[in-house]
């Protein structure tokens, strides 16, 4: 193994303990600074032509800080793998980040107006297909009135912010199969972790979520293949990999968790 274990606590958050509006601004932070400075510069104009752009919603949900992943449905390429809520760049999309929210509206019914965006994670990665695809951080509030609330200037910057209802989500069935949160304690966790490399090339973190998204009743994934990055993953086991995995290795590394 040359991935070193997680650590598990971070200088910008807590891992077990809800997100606030203080923790919110640390990630800010620490996204801002783990990108490159000449992307922090570049022009965030959409072109259509090749792209696509992901949201990676963090979200507290029963009181846990956490990630919202989607399990594919099966009118979608790479059905039965687990993704962020993202797709093609349209012509109508004034920007990546646009594009981004707009998917996520479509795909599991997140409303722009309850999503605080943090930043980027990562440049911009192709995709198996060719699509450069361009990762946003956002967090996700309990509804658009929650997030006006915690904009009160005389909002306790320290108090945990509501937890979003799972149950509020409107998922765009058969586009969507499952939405689940994976707690960011769980991403710490070794029995979960499996090193991969990304593209035959640098070491990452694959997580395993079987039993998370075996829970969910009805739900299949996909079978593994030879074939890297296609499948729900490798001996068995539905795992975030790929450019998702490496999205959210990406975040983690940006929080000072993953080394």
């Amino acid at each position: 193994m040359s991935l070193p274990l997680p650590r598990l606590i971070s200088p910008h958050l807590s891992l077990t303990s809800p997100l606030t509006t203080r923790s919110l601004a640390s990630i800010r932070v620490a996204l801002q600074n783990a990108l490159p400075t000449n992307r922090q510069r570049q022009s965030l104009t959409a072109t259509s032509s090749g792209n696509a752009a992901v949201l990676i919603p963090l979200a507290n949900v029963d009181g846990q800080p956490g990630i919202l992943f989607e399990v594919r449905g099966q009118l979608r390429s790479h059905s039965g793998e687990v993704s962020f809520p993202g797709g093609r760049v349209d012509n109508t999309d004034a920007s990546y980040l646009a594009a981004a929210l707009r998917e996520a509206k479509e795909e599991i019914g997140l409303s722009a107006g309850q999503v605080e965006v943090l930043g980027e994670v990562s440049p911009a990665q192709r995709s198996l297909s060719g699509l450069r695809v361009w990762p946003y951080v956002g967090f996700v509030y309990k509804d658009m009135d929650t997030r006006s609330t915690c904009y009160d200037p005389q909002h306790d910057s320290d108090a945990p912010l509501p937890s979003l209802s799972m149950s509020s989500l409107s998922i765009s069935a058969p586009e969507v199969a499952h939405v689940f949160h994976l707690p960011l304690v769980e991403l710490v966790e070794a029995r979960r972790l499996h090193e991969h490399r990304f593209r035959g090339g640098t070491p990452y973190w694959a997580v395993d979520v079987t039993d998370v998204v075996g829970r969910a009743r009805g739900v299949d994934w996909a079978g593994g293949t030879n074939i890297d990055e296609i499948g729900g993953g490798r001996e068995g086991r539905l795992e975030i990999w790929g450019l998702t995995g490496w999205y959210v290795n990406a975040l983690m590394r940006a929080l000072a968790v993953f080394q």
